[in-house]
């Protein structure tokens, strides 16, 4: 395998003891290439070249096959409280060194909840996307931009999301990622965010050649 996307994820779990063993268990057939844990030990779980199963039914762009395509990063969060700074940071180093060694560009670090739209809210509305971006990690929409809100559809499947989801679940992953406390019909602000995401980072700009 030869990654070209990570995803970002929580354990939803209680512990990190919980979690790994989880992660670890044939029965569960669920797995991950790192854990985190929230003082910033990173375990490494299955070795990047290799498949593991983390990201279940979902797409990004061209890309249908998740798993098989992706490195998956769980980070030891019930989901409903901060990340802590020595995880963040922890984060920080994993990915500088995982894209750093596949080349992967920082628009293809995305969010189970964003290949996923329908099923999956992690990492959540309280995970730092824009400390990421500040670090070249991941990336961020330029503030004050506004669109007609009739451009968001076209806008979120030219950055990667699902054509075949369901417009309300495509809205609720982009706002977990971009403005989470957000609410009501989709407004200048999302079209506005997501066309400007769209047109600096399309989502085939960042694909492998075939």
């Amino acid at each position: 395998m030869r990654p070209d996307l990570v995803v970002i994820h929580f354990t939803g779990m209680a512990s990190t003891a919980l979690s790994r063993a989880r992660l670890c268990d044939p029965a569960a057939a669920v797995s991950a290439h790192y854990l985190l844990d929230e003082a910033g030990e990173t375990l490494a779980l299955v070795p990047e070249e290799r498949r593991a199963w983390h990201a279940g039914a979902g797409r990004w762009g061209a890309v249908d096959d998740i798993n098989s395509h992706s490195i998956g990063i769980e980070l030891q969060n019930r989901g409903d409280h901060p990340y802590p700074h020595p995880q963040m940071l922890a984060l920080e180093r994993l990915l500088e060194g995982v894209l750093a060694r596949w080349s992967i560009p920082p628009e293809r670090v995305i969010a189970h909840s964003d290949c996923a739209p329908t099923r999956k809210v992690d990492p959540g509305p309280r995970f730092d996307w824009r400390r990421l971006a500040r670090s070249g990690l991941a990336v961020w929409p330029e503030p004050g931009v506004q669109a007609d809100p009739e451009t968001l559809p076209v806008a979120l499947h030219r950055l990667g999301y699902d054509p075949g989801a369901p417009p309300d679940c495509l809205l609720r992953a982009f706002r977990l990622r971009f403005r989470p406390w957000a609410s009501g019909p989709a407004d200048h602000i999302d079209a506005g965010a997501a066309c400007d995401l769209a047109r600096r980072f399309p989502v085939d700009r960042g694909a492998p050649a075939s």
